[in-house]
């Protein structure tokens, strides 16, 4: 039995009708939330000549307002560049918006040109989230406590206690081990963070977490004719390989995103797909993630997409 999320950064690399984009990514998290979805993803990066989301949790408000049973997941805010009482101010409301439906995601960031924009030194990152963690801890009691030399006091304080509100993210063991010292969930970029996270809760005494359960970072648009299709995905799909590459090797990480040389190396590698309704049936198993508006798709495409998955594939699985 099929899972199904949808996740959205609102890439946008024409410019062009961001009015039209950010309202059809509402209209799609609410079609999400009507046709029993489990998640919807919000996505978070700074400075980006693409229009790339710059903040989820405002985005996921929105999204939140709109629905009433889909899970709302922000993933990932790059905390550092965030003051931490403002973020445990905004996290806490969204949860209130969000009637308990809402996670976030905190992370290190790894862009460098976002610390530089933010002027927050890179080198301070790993220190800086967690005291934004300590910070949501401390402000979601609802008393007065010490931060940095004065005491202050944040409201409203969540609903949902904040070890389910809260997770971790990352890929290297620091990041496991941050997320197993403060009792919390672990979202990792790949297998490898999960083999820390498990490594670090057995050293930890706790109980193994089991496999990684993930949809990865793969992308699926179901069409009659996929070869037509490919004319409007192949673009926006070379453009979003090309944009995260760009971040991973400016960040001298290893995030699993490739800058594919041209479409047929990136057709090749089985990332992206362009599946009929009965090959999308077919194979509809596990967690399957759609990403709509993936890399700038024009909107009427990504509904096309959304239409035939409602009509011709949720109805026979």
């Amino acid at each position: 039995m099929a899972v199904w999320g949808m996740r959205f950064d609102l890439r946008n690399p024409s410019g062009d009708g961001t009015t039209e984009r950010v309202q059809a990514a509402l209209d799609m998290a609410q079609w999400a939330d009507e046709h029993g979805f489990a998640v919807v993803i919000i996505s978070e990066h700074h400075g980006s000549a693409d229009g790339y989301n710059p903040s989820a949790l405002l985005l996921a408000s929105a999204m939140a307002a709109r629905t009433r049973q889909v899970a709302i997941s922000v993933s990932v805010v790059p905390a550092p560049l965030y003051d931490p009482l403002q973020l445990a101010e905004q996290i806490a409301l969204l949860d209130h918006v969000a009637a308990g439906r809402a996670s976030v995601v905190l992370g290190n960031g790894y862009v460098p040109s976002e610390f530089a924009m933010f002027d927050v030194p890179v080198a301070r990152r790993g220190r800086l989230l967690e005291e934004a963690i300590e910070t949501c801890f401390a402000a979601w009691t609802g008393e007065p406590f010490d931060y940095r030399g004065r005491t202050v006091t944040v409201r409203p304080t969540p609903a949902t206690d904040p070890r389910r509100l809260l997770m971790v993210g990352g890929n290297s063991r620091p990041a496991a081990d941050r997320a197993v010292r403060h009792g919390l969930r672990f979202m990792p970029s790949g297998q490898v963070g999960w083999d820390h996270f498990r490594a670090a809760r057995a050293a930890a005494g706790k109980k193994d977490p089991g496999e990684l359960y993930s949809g990865g970072t793969g992308f699926v648009h179901v069409a009659r004719e996929p070869e037509r299709a490919w004319e409007v995905v192949g673009p926006a799909a070379l453009h979003e390989s090309h944009a995260y590459g760009r971040w991973a090797e400016e960040a001298g990480q290893d995030t699993g995103w490739v800058r594919y040389p041209d479409l047929a190396a990136l057709r090749a590698a089985g990332q992206y797909r362009v599946l009929t309704p009965d090959a999308m049936v077919a194979e509809a198993t596990g967690f399957v993630s759609l990403h709509p508006l993936m890399g700038g798709l024009p909107v009427d495409e990504a509904w096309a997409s959304l239409r035939l998955i409602e009509t011709e594939v949720l109805p026979r699985l």
